[in-house]
């Protein structure tokens, strides 16, 4: 199913992670709308989308500083990339 664009599983989750986010985020601007901006702990006015963005990013950070200084296995790197993104949609 996937080998039209040489993607493996772990790449489409990915994506279908990324897509179902903004898809809920979408659902909850469609909800409640406003985006509730609210001031972090960055000193940042950020929305919903602003949160996923700084998260996503971060999580790219991570997982390429993992491994370029350790490697594989990226399960520890995941739990992290998790931790960030509760961190930012809770605090930033």
């Amino acid at each position: 199913m996937l080998s039209w664009m040489a993607w493996t599983w772990p790449t489409a989750l990915v994506f279908i992670g990324i897509f179902s986010a903004m898809g809920i985020l979408t659902a909850l601007e469609i909800r409640y709308p406003g985006g509730a901006e609210r001031k972090g702990a960055f000193g940042l006015v950020t929305t919903r989308g602003d949160r996923l963005f700084i998260s996503l990013l971060g999580t790219v950070y991570i997982m390429l500083a993992w491994l370029g200084l350790i490697g594989m296995p990226l399960w520890i790197p995941l739990a992290l990339c998790i931790g960030w993104a509760v961190f930012c949609f809770w605090k930033v």
